[in-house]
């Protein structure tokens, strides 16, 4: 397309520039027609007036031209602007909407962004927390396990811990102080098992509690290998040196006691330590027949023994059900024999009543009835009876009633 601006100068400026030519060539010709001089004279007065004339109607159309460029220019940018007004109001409007939809996921992602540091600052109040009881937990852990270190370094304190930790096992089992088991009580050579469990028929599982941990405790606290390992050593000496004291011991008796007794070690730990480092320990125990019980172990146990004395009393109070069930047999018997001997009394009577309500009845009544009609007969007119036949009539009638005074004397 044609710019405007081209179209009016080809418009305005070329017919101007013809009527300048054609005013140059009139001029040349008058030139020629007159003389040099005049011609001359004439060429730069024409050309002079011609000049002015063109510049006269030049600058008028150049005025003309550039105020119809001015105003198609204006009209052009007019719409132009227009148009970008109306396209720049529609981006605008896209660009809010736009600037609304990230205002608002911004806000969103505020709230959010608060929500999460709200959480994670209750979350870090919560770890810290929590840190600070299991700080506290281990604080506490420490000095306890330093207070049991100290303590079973203690013959005395270590046995007494055993026959805490025994007695909380056996307060678990369900067992009951003189009723289940007995404790420290002396044997007639003088030994004095910790704990004496009570079976059926007078029997008893012996225990006892003390346990050397003293080595054990040193492998703990040992600082190299070599220390470990001889502590170690020391330590499976100790025990075994321990079941061989016990296996002497009359804590086995034939006549009241089972073929075996316990040995409590009151710590899983050391139980796990010693099967770890010693693999025979069980095999040459149960050839003393000792029975060696962790805490978990004993618990086992003891739910054996349970579990035995409730057979025996299940037994027990079985043969008691069948013995009285023998004696209700016999009240049975004794029952049906008395039943059938009241039955044929019975039986008897009502035979008899039969009898009597029968036979007996019919024949009564054949009597009443023919005193009936002698007494109709008596009570018919006839003639005067003295006083004795009136009362031959009267005892025939059936009255035994005594005579009044006046009649017996006239009798």
């Amino acid at each position: 397309m044609s710019h405007p601006l081209g179209i009016l100068i080809d418009v305005w400026f070329l017919p101007v520039l013809f009527a300048l030519l054609a005013a140059v060539i009139a001029a040349l010709g008058a030139a020629v027609l007159v003389g040099a001089h005049v011609r001359r004279q004439a060429v730069d007065a024409a050309v002079e007036a011609t000049t002015a004339r063109a510049a006269e109607t030049f600058a008028a159309e150049r005025d003309a031209t550039v105020r119809t460029v001015l105003d198609l220019a204006a009209d052009k940018l007019g719409d132009t602007a227009a148009a970008g007004s109306r396209e720049l109001d529609l981006r605008s409007a896209q660009f809010d909407k736009q600037v609304h939809a990230v205002s608002d996921e911004l806000a969103r992602i505020g709230q959010l962004v608060n929500s999460l540091q709200e959480r994670s600052a209750e979350q870090h109040g919560t770890v810290v927390e929590r840190l600070q009881s299991v700080a506290q937990a281990s604080t506490s852990l420490e000095a306890t396990t330093q207070h049991l270190r100290e303590a079973l370094a203690n013959p005395k304190q270590r046995g007494q811990w055993g026959e805490r930790m025994a007695e909380d096992v056996l307060t678990s089992a369900g067992f009951v102080e003189g009723v289940n088991y007995r404790r420290q009580r002396a044997l007639g050579s003088g030994s004095i098992p910790d704990i004496n469990f009570l079976l059926p028929r007078g029997m008893e599982v012996r225990m006892d509690v003390k346990f050397p941990v003293d080595n054990y405790l040193r492998v703990l606290e040992a600082d190299t290998d070599e220390a470990s390992a001889r502590f170690t050593k020391a330590f499976l000496r100790d025990v075994r040196a321990r079941m061989k004291e016990l296996s002497v011991r009359d804590y086995i008796d034939a006549r009241d006691t089972v073929d075996c007794v316990l040995l409590f070690i009151p710590n899983e730990s050391v139980f796990a330590f010693l099967h770890e480092h010693d693999r025979t320990v069980i095999d040459d125990a149960q050839a003393q027949k000792i029975v060696l019980c962790s805490p978990s172990s004993l618990f086992a146990v003891l739910a054996v023994i349970r579990q035995a004395v409730d057979h025996f009393q299940l037994e027990r109070t079985s043969d008691e059900i069948l013995r009285c069930l023998g004696g209700v047999t016999d009240q049975w018997d004794r029952f049906t024999d008395h039943l059938d001997k009241v039955g044929k009394q019975l039986r008897t009577l009502n035979n008899g009543f039969e009898d009597l309500n029968g036979k007996r009845r019919r024949m009564l009544e054949k009597q009443l009835d023919e005193i009936q009609r002698l007494r109709g007969d008596a009570a018919a007119p006839g003639p005067e009876l003295g006083p004795g036949e009136h009362l031959v009539a009267r005892r025939a009638a059936g009255d035994i009633r005594p005579l009044p005074l006046g009649e017996r004397s006239t009798g």
